[in-house]
């Protein structure tokens, strides 16, 4: 213990690098516990807890010796390293997207038109009023291209007909997400990832759990219309805002892609709430 105060610099407090050594290794901790909340890895970090605990307790003179499977368990850890990168290799994804676009998001952020919030909220109305599922993803600073490739490329302008056009029942494109990139109807009838969120409601189908997906590999915006229920709803960061009408809408998106009408209107909205279990 006296060590590793050492090392933190305890002693050395007076010096400002020091103290911004110990912040940054503490806001590094949190924003990992945050990346990680709620989420399975919890779940794999305690199986690697648990196993770290046998192996302590069946060490030579432990409570408990027993040879064989501390050495196994020992053999385990050589390749712990590779292990722990294969079994978190979501999470470290995420992280590395997570920290590599902040740090320029506002030389990056996209600004869309608010012709473009426009339609889609007209359009996501409409389609609610006539229960017609829809899903439609939204380019923030994180490109979408991988995703986009597993669609039909489009690339036209974004508008109401279109929109309607693409997810009207018995067409071919009616199956999948439409991307917008660049403030361009990219593709269409594309594969999202569907999140493994055990928490996430019952109650979400696949376009739901496809929203909250890609909001998760992502920091794009997902906009679902329940084909069921015609209850529009929006992800972000893995969060779920519900029951949304047109106007509401327009204000999550536009307080979210940083229009210019955003500050004006955020109060309308409701704030995100973490999509769980029922």
């Amino acid at each position: 213990m006296q060590d590793f105060l050492e090392l933190l610099h305890v002693r050395e407090l007076a010096n400002p690098l020091a103290i911004f050594d110990i912040l940054l290794l503490w806001f590094a901790i949190y924003q990992l516990l945050v990346l990680i909340r709620r989420t399975r890895a919890v779940q794999m970090i305690y199986g690697l807890l648990a196993v770290f605990i046998l192996w302590f307790i069946t060490s030579p003179g432990s409570l408990i010796e027993l040879p064989a499977t501390n050495f196994v368990l020992t053999q385990l850890f050589i390749y712990g390293g590779f292990a722990v990168i294969v079994i978190f290799q979501g999470p470290i994804r995420q992280a590395l997207a997570y920290f590599g676009r902040y740090p320029f998001s506002r030389l990056r952020q996209q600004d869309p038109s608010g012709e473009i919030i426009e339609e889609i909220a007209l359009d996501c109305s409409a389609m609610s009023s006539r229960r017609i599922g829809a899903l439609i993803v939204i380019e923030r600073v994180q490109g979408l291209r991988n995703f986009i490739e597993t669609g039909i490329e489009i690339d036209g302008k974004v508008s109401y007909d279109l929109l309607i056009n693409i997810f009207s029942p018995r067409t071919p494109l009616h199956d999948g997400a439409v991307l917008i990139s660049e403030g361009r109807l990219a593709a269409a009838s594309c594969f999202l990832p569907l999140s493994t969120n055990p928490y996430i409601s019952r109650e979400f189908g696949t376009r739901h759990r496809a929203a909250i997906g890609i909001t998760e590999e992502s920091d794009a915006i997902a906009v679902v219309v329940s084909e069921e229920r015609g209850v529009i709803s929006a992800a972000i960061d893995g969060g779920f805002q519900q029951d949304l009408d047109a106007r509401t809408l327009r204000a999550f998106l536009e307080r979210h892609l940083g229009t210019e009408r955003a500050a004006r209107e955020a109060r309308d909205g409701r704030p995100v709430r973490r999509a769980e279990a029922s």
